[in-house]
């Protein structure tokens, strides 16, 4: 049984697929979103179909535009890389998130059609085709905010009142990229902690204009310890395969075309600018 409305996102003639997964740690998160600006570009032109992006990064913290202004960010920074991490600010929306080795992320790059795609259905994209993927083990899946977690939205997926995801969107050249993050295993609980501190040195309980999240790690967990059953990154990965090849007539596994790669050089190069005035300027 599907959960999907005949007219969802995920229903595509063509889906191509691109996996980022198991490239290593020495995969720049800054190079995801310069890929995926990349895609939304080719994707709005025409020159690509719909496409699904999986990656995983090693012991990253994404911060938000917004954690750019914390009044102590230098130091709270320095204490993100004490602790083992690489720090980079994404160009999408949100705030400051956890990624590690079981932790994946999926990208849907759509076209932006005639009429528009809202960003609801953007973000009603992303939660139907995690509904699909995890619809085997029974899960009942909310997309609703969970005051408490870390980069809160409106769109946090949760089991049972704890978050295991959250969306993000990014739009540009007629394309619209809808990324998640999935807490597969490890203790959610442990990365919010890390995303507490990060907010207590940072603000050192100064007023700022913009409201920070108060972090409380009980509201977090991966879906290994909600569904109560060991899963991979891998065994994820699965799931998506199978649910794209479900509700598309061909899913083409794929890579970077050669135009491609070269717009991506340019996005990159885009990427590293923003992260340098981001952090270099505060830390001289």
């Amino acid at each position: 049984m599907s959960f999907l409305s005949a007219d969802s996102l995920i229903n595509q003639k063509q889906w191509r697929f691109i996996d980022h997964s198991s490239l290593g740690p020495q995969f720049d998160a800054k190079q995801s979103f310069a890929i995926d600006d990349t895609l939304c570009a080719s994707v709005g032109k025409g020159e690509s179909p719909a496409t699904a992006r999986t990656w995983v990064h090693h012991q990253t913290i994404v911060l938000g535009i917004q954690d750019t202004k914390l009044p102590y960010l230098e130091e709270a920074v320095n204490f993100l890389k004490n602790m083992g991490y690489d720090v980079i600010v994404r160009n999408s929306g949100g705030l400051a998130v956890v990624l590690d080795n079981d932790v994946l992320n999926i990208s849907l790059i759509f076209p932006e059609s005639e009429k528009g795609i809202d960003i609801n259905r953007g973000y009603d994209a992303m939660l139907d085709l995690i509904k699909e993927m995890l619809k085997e083990h029974g899960a009942v899946v909310e997309a609703r905010e969970i005051v408490g977690s870390y980069c809160p939205g409106s769109y946090d997926l949760s089991i049972n009142g704890k978050k295991f995801a959250g969306i993000s969107q990014r739009r540009l050249r007629r394309g619209i990229a809808v990324q998640i993050y999935l807490c597969v295993a490890g203790s959610g609980e442990m990365r919010a902690e890390l995303i507490r501190q990060f907010y207590q040195i940072g603000l050192k309980n100064e007023k700022t204009k913009f409201d920070f999240p108060t972090i409380v790690p009980e509201t977090m967990s991966s879906l290994s310890d909600l569904l109560k059953i060991d899963l991979t990154v891998e065994n994820l990965l699965f799931q998506l395969l199978t649910t794209l090849k479900q509700h598309s007539q061909q899913l083409i596994p794929s890579s970077l075309s050669f135009d491609e790669q070269l717009l991506f050089q340019q996005n990159a190069i885009r990427m590293n600018d923003r992260n340098d005035k981001a952090f270099l300027k505060k830390e001289k």
